[in-house]
């Protein structure tokens, strides 16, 4: 876990924290996957953010959580975000702050930031761009 606390609604918290095949390791990151023998996953170096310590963890499977952070960095200053770096759309559409430009998946969806989620907004954003692209031949 990144920081010293979870942000999990409070129920799922609670079913993590109290579920003994889990161990949190606070403060971390994983900055680098290690292969075994058999050239599968046979570890990962976890770095402590806040010591800058580096320690070997043998572990055999890993799951990386995408879209908690929006990729959407060098969006600043042309289109608008909100507070957490999420594209700001109109309510139920993809369409942005620019005319023309439209957003879809993890940069827009701060509630869901799943893979379905985004395959369905990348349709209607398409669907969007079309009806636009259309309206200005």
């Amino acid at each position: 876990v990144r920081r010293d606390v979870l942000r999990a609604s409070k129920i799922m918290q609670q079913r993590a924290l109290s579920n003994e095949k889990i161990e949190f390791i606070w403060d971390s990151a994983v900055v680098e996957a290690v292969g075994n023998e058999r050239g599968l996953l046979g570890g990962i170096k976890v770095k402590n953010l806040k010591t800058g310590i580096i320690t070997d963890l043998e572990v055999n499977g890993l799951f990386f959580a995408i879209g908690h952070e929006p990729a959407s960095k060098f969006l600043e200053g042309q289109l608008a975000l909100d507070e957490d770096g999420y594209i700001k759309t109109v309510p139920g559409e993809t369409t942005t702050s620019v005319p023309g430009v439209f957003a879809a998946g993890d940069v827009q969806d701060k509630r869901w930031r799943q893979a379905i989620t985004a395959a369905g907004s990348g349709c209607m954003a398409a669907l969007q761009a079309e009806h636009f692209v259309s309206g200005h031949e």
